[in-house]
């Protein structure tokens, strides 16, 4: 036995002399950069030249000048666009650039990988510079980004000295590449000669063109490119790996299986890409991870594999569609024995899915929809428990319903009310929704009320921040739209909106069928109408007529009091949400008590 021990530490001894001889090989790869690299960035819906200059640290002006059809007033959606950055030599070791960026309060290294820097790195690749816990990551707190790049290579083409970073797409391949920035194949596969061009994921390099439309030759002093693009991976990482794993048999002399050893080789000797997606599952520690979504630990919600969720909506069927927002379309569902309800978004949702699931993994309340599960295969899926009466804005605006009564409506009010005071005063962190409006209110079964779709949730950490506008217009209030401003009383402002539609049944947004007229909002309606000397006949033309006379007036009075209040312009004079539950609380028990006598 002690031979064994003997003969595999002195093959350890070996592969470190081994590994210390390539990481100094390593470290000599370049001695210099190029002035010069650009970053192929695909633009999303939503996406804008503030955003990515933010992103990209540079100025807007720099970015418009390679990109001949590009202004800073506009951006097309769903195309690349190219943005300069410096190509330098990073310890030595490869050609890379290193940006910085600020966190925010729902980023994860994948977010800043896929979604905010457009997978020209990778989550993993963002991980090795940087010492966060992956699922810990600040508020507030800077990481640094290091995209790969490339500065030519003689030997190849001196014909070439400006080169691309550019990711590909799913369902992109080497002709497509090719037709599209009008270079041959061979040129093309010349300067990724090992790459796997059949996987619609990772980076490769292609000639650029300077900002006159040209390709700029090849300068002699430029590093070797050839080692460029994450060579470390394929030298140190692995030489290092095999030493890691011929080193982790344990002190006693036990030898780890064959299987093991290759498993555990493969895995470190992966090549670094962007996750594709796959399924979620248990974590030892009692939480769940997801593969390609390691930057967050779920607790208290079901793993579900896409099998799943399509036999129970019969492969996603229209006949089981119940609804659609603006991140996806909802289906009614069978599932392990509850009736359930499946949101299903696009890979582009990445941000939306990951709130949602971040705050209803955290925030469990009467009055909040329940988070049931999850699921990442191609597309996301939030499995939700089934609401049977649809939402408040189905009830209120759509003919095929029959008119609530005023004391539903009131408790609808009061639920939602209550649901909002806990995110607000008792969860921990605490939270403002962001997007409080009718659709957003769900009615179960017994006409209860519950606030549903947190995905442009903010932590009220971010209170006094400025937040890019994310919203309903209608329900947002003045410092939102004009400053950014993200507090509790945005959510105030959004029921007392709602509390005006639970009287009037009217759109937040009122627009008439003749084009001359300007839309109007609810809120300035009311305001005309509450300002008025005799403003008890204007508001009783106000109210809903399907409710007839079967409401008491003095409730709809406070209730719109109530209302004037939470959409007051300054949002200090606003009431929260705590004093708001208590006067509706004392609305609906005497509004109860008129309507029985």
């Amino acid at each position: 036995m002690l031979n064994h021990v003997g003969s595999h530490l002195r093959l350890v001894a070996f592969l470190l002399l081994i590994s210390t001889y390539f990481t100094s090989l390593v470290q000599s790869i370049c001695n210099s950069g190029c002035d010069l690299a650009l970053g192929s960035y695909y633009i999303e819906q939503g996406t804008n030249l503030t955003a990515i200059s933010r992103y990209m640290n540079t100025e807007i002006n720099n970015i418009v000048k390679y990109n001949l059809y590009t202004t800073p007033d506009s951006i097309p959606c769903f195309e690349r666009i190219n943005v300069p950055f410096s190509c330098d030599c990073i310890n030595g070791e490869f050609l890379g650039h290193v940006f910085t960026y600020e966190l925010g309060a729902w980023d994860t290294y994948e977010l800043v990988a896929k979604v905010l820097h457009a997978n020209l790195t990778t989550a993993d690749w963002i991980r090795r510079f940087n010492s966060y816990d992956p699922h810990r990551l600040p508020d507030g707190g800077n990481i640094n980004v290091t995209v790969n790049c490339s500065c030519g290579d003689g030997s190849i083409s001196k014909d070439y000295g400006l080169f691309l970073t550019y990711p590909l797409r799913p369902g992109e391949t080497l002709d497509s590449v090719s037709s599209s920035v009008n270079l041959s194949s061979d040129l093309i596969r010349s300067y990724n000669p090992d790459f796997n061009f059949n996987q619609g994921s990772g980076l490769i390099y292609i000639p650029g063109r300077d900002e006159n439309g040209n390709y700029p030759p090849f300068k002699p002093s430029s590093g070797d490119p050839r080692l460029s693009g994450g060579v470390i991976g394929g030298i140190t990482i692995g030489v290092v790996a095999v030493v890691l794993v011929l080193a982790g048999f344990s002190y006693n002399g036990v030898y780890i299986t064959k299987s093991k050893l290759l498993k555990n080789a493969q895995a470190q000797l992966m090549p670094i890409r962007a996750p594709t997606g796959s399924s979620i599952r248990s974590s030892e520690s009692g939480g769940v991870s997801a593969d390609g979504l390691t930057g967050i630990t779920i607790d208290k919600s079901l793993e579900f594999t896409y099998e799943d969720l399509s036999i129970a909506t019969d492969d996603f069927s229209l006949a089981n569609k119940i609804g659609q927002g603006g991140f996806g379309v909802v289906y009614s569902a069978e599932l392990r024995g509850e009736k359930a309800a499946i949101k299903k978004m696009d890979m582009q949702a990445l941000e939306q899915f990951l709130t949602e699931l971040k705050v209803l993994t955290h925030v469990h309340h009467l009055n909040l929809v329940r988070l049931i599960g999850y699921c990442v295969k191609g597309s996301l899926f939030l499995v939700y428990e089934y609401i049977e009466n649809g939402n408040l804005n189905q009830h209120l605006h759509g003919l095929e319903r029959d008119a609530l009564p005023w004391s539903i409506r009131v408790q609808v009010a009061l639920d939602s009310a209550r649901g909002l005071e806990y995110i607000h005063e008792d969860s921990v962190p605490v939270y403002v929704h962001c997007d409080i409006k009718s659709e957003n209110i769900l009615i179960d079964k017994n006409f209860h009320g519950k606030v549903a779709d947190f995905g442009i949730t903010r932590l009220t950490r971010v209170v006094g921040r400025k937040s890019r506008l994310a919203g309903t217009f209608g329900y947002m209030p003045p410092e939102y739209v004009q400053y950014g401003e993200v507090s509790p009383k945005v959510d105030v402002y959004a029921f007392g909106v709602v509390l005006y539609e639970l009287i009037s049944a009217k759109q937040a947004i009122i627009r008439t069928d003749d084009p001359d007229d300007e839309p109007k909002g609810l809120v300035a309606m009311f305001d005309e109408v509450l300002s008025q000397p005799d403003r008890n006949d204007d508001l009783v033309k106000m109210i809903d007529p399907r409710l007839g006379d079967n409401y008491p007036l003095d409730s709809v009075q406070k209730v719109a009091q109530l209302a004037k209040a939470c959409t007051h312009e300054d949002p200090r004079l606003r009431p929260n949400m705590r004093s708001i539950v208590l006067e509706l609380m004392t609305l609906s028990s005497s509004t109860n008590q008129n309507l029985d006598t």
